[in-house]
């Protein structure tokens, strides 16, 4: 699975850094937890903490490997694609957005593995309006993504099916706080193996934020 992040290509030492992170939030977490009197909780409290630590444990060894990988290649990339439909749909959905106080932040077009997610790694301000839209290749049968804030929590779900509801999925977002956010797009297309894909991320900038989520 390719780990990519939206802009310019992305040194080793800022994908340490965001793991690093992680990794630290998740020992902590650990830690608070074994802080607890195991005596209050005879049985019960040490079975859980050996859970939580093996746990932990593998998040972390995932996160290394990605570390390892992201070191021996300096940068993560993923590999661009064209596709002459959906331009024509960016450069109509990116007036309107424009008309509507919205700036481009990042976009990316991107060659997409059917049936496999392609992570993209954003971060995103807290009280800032954000608007993402994925657009999949009109020949694929289904559309799905999801995002996700930095504690992992699922903060947006959406499925289209290609045949009936278009390509495009469209949300707003206003985090909570300062974080990197994981978005996942995936497609299915039963004609080809490798498919277009393209994903812009919007800022609000001015006007109010009153423009909901295309679909």
């Amino acid at each position: 699975m390719l780990l990519s992040f939206l802009g310019k290509p992305t040194g080793s030492l800022r994908v340490l850094t965001y793991i690093i992170e992680i990794v630290q939030k998740k020992l902590s977490h650990t830690k608070e937890i074994s802080t607890f009197d195991s005596k209050s909780y005879p049985g019960i409290m040490p079975n859980l903490i050996i859970r939580i630590v093996m746990k932990k444990l593998l998040t972390v060894s995932f996160l290394l490997f990605i570390a390892l990988a992201a070191n021996s290649q300096d940068v993560i990339r993923q590999k661009s694609c064209s596709n002459q439909s959906i331009t024509l749909q960016v450069d109509s959905l990116k007036k309107v957005f424009e008309a509507n106080g919205f700036m481009v932040l990042k976009e990316a077009n991107m060659s997409m593995e059917s049936e496999y997610e392609m992570p993209v790694l954003v971060p995103m301000t807290q009280g800032a309006w954000y608007h993402i839209v994925f657009i999949g290749d009109p020949g694929s049968r289904l559309h799905e993504v999801r995002m996700y804030d930095y504690d992992e929590k699922q903060v947006y779900y959406k499925k289209l099916y290609g045949y009936s509801e278009g390509n495009i999925i469209s949300y707003g977002y206003m985090p909570k706080i300062s974080e990197w956010h994981m978005i996942k797009p995936v497609q299915v297309n039963k004609s080809k193996k490798d498919c277009c894909g393209y994903i812009l991320l919007l800022k609000k900038v001015k006007g109010n934020t009153d423009m909901s989520s295309a679909r």
